[in-house]
């Protein structure tokens, strides 16, 4: 085990936290993330709720390990979201894409752990008075909906993790274990995966996008839509997002109308493959429980290398 206040708050081996993903972060690729001694998480993005709460169901079945759910604010309808939340029987929810008040008080006073996504320090700080328990501190290399004016991992997560008290999980760049040790030189007592997940042999999406996140190089994403309106996001380059790096769309989301198409139609042109700077040091398509498995043998064996190649005892 490795053992620091996410793992012992969310009860579970690793620190390795797997994104929740639209469509994508259900039950199969949940349960896997999970089983393996990392956090699962179920989505809620895709607005299908139903869908969700079988999901859920799925995942009783599939695993005993502890999981979690995320609210994706912006794009979850129902009012009664945090009673939906709450009779799933989780303990761990994250939240996301809107205001920390929205919804902590009440799943703190359900009994959960609330952590909130945040992309810059005065997010962190509105979420701390908030009262949330932890943060997921996502830089804007990751994939997905990001804040329009996106800062790396580099620069954000040490900044947050120097003006807060609460644990935090690092978001953006993360693939391996080397770039876990480097969050955690950072700060980081956890680690957020979501390129790396997308792209693992228990993911759900076709091959067409696996095989176009193997091709990837680290510049063949695009960020897409930064003055708006509506979200910025991050997604491998095609000829459908270069187009639009250069001349957006009158409502981006409106691209999303065929997603299904592409997540698991394969035709990648059909709408947007949000994606990662990482793509770029990906090059297999691996089960998810060899992924955490190599990536904390390699977080092991760089933090002891670091410390025999750089610490006191070697400069003596």
């Amino acid at each position: 085990m490795i053992r620091t206040r996410v793992t012992e708050m969310l009860g579970i081996e690793y620190p390795i936290v797997q994104a929740p993903m639209g469509w994508i972060a259900r039950a199969q690729l949940a349960s896997a993330v999970s089983n393996a001694g990392g956090l699962g998480i179920i989505e809620t993005s895709s607005g299908e709720l139903d869908a969700v709460r079988e999901e859920v169901k799925k995942m009783r079945a599939l695993t005993t390990k502890p999981f979690g759910v995320n609210i994706a604010q912006a794009f979850v309808r129902d009012p009664d979201i945090v009673s939906f939340v709450v009779d799933q029987g989780v303990k761990f929810v994250t939240t996301s894409a809107g205001d920390p008040n929205r919804y902590c008080s009440a799943l703190k006073e359900a009994g959960l752990t609330v952590f909130h996504v945040v992309p810059s320090l005065a997010a962190a700080q509105k979420a701390i008075d908030a009262g949330v328990d932890g943060l997921v501190v996502e830089g804007g290399e990751g994939g997905g909906f990001k804040n329009s004016r996106e800062v790396a991992t580099m620069v954000l997560l040490p900044l947050v993790c120097s003006q807060v008290r609460v644990p935090v999980i690092a978001a953006g760049g993360i693939v391996d274990g080397r770039s876990m040790a480097a969050a955690f030189a950072l700060g980081a007592e956890g680690v957020q995966m979501g390129t790396r997940m997308v792209s693992s042999a228990e993911s759900p999406v076709h091959a067409n996008w696996k095989d176009a996140i193997l091709a990837a190089r680290e510049t063949d994403t695009v960020f897409l839509n930064r003055f708006g309106p509506g979200p910025a996001l991050r997604a491998l380059r095609t000829a459908k997002t270069t187009e639009f790096e250069k001349a957006p769309p009158e409502n981006i989301m409106r691209e999303f109308g065929h997603a299904l198409d592409l997540y698991f139609g394969g035709d990648m042109e059909a709408s947007i493959a949000l994606s990662g700077q990482v793509a770029g040091r990906i090059d297999a398509v691996k089960p998810v429980a060899q992924v955490i498995a190599e990536t904390v043998a390699e977080f092991e064996e760089v933090a002891a290398d670091l410390g025999r190649r750089y610490g006191a005892k070697a400069m003596a």
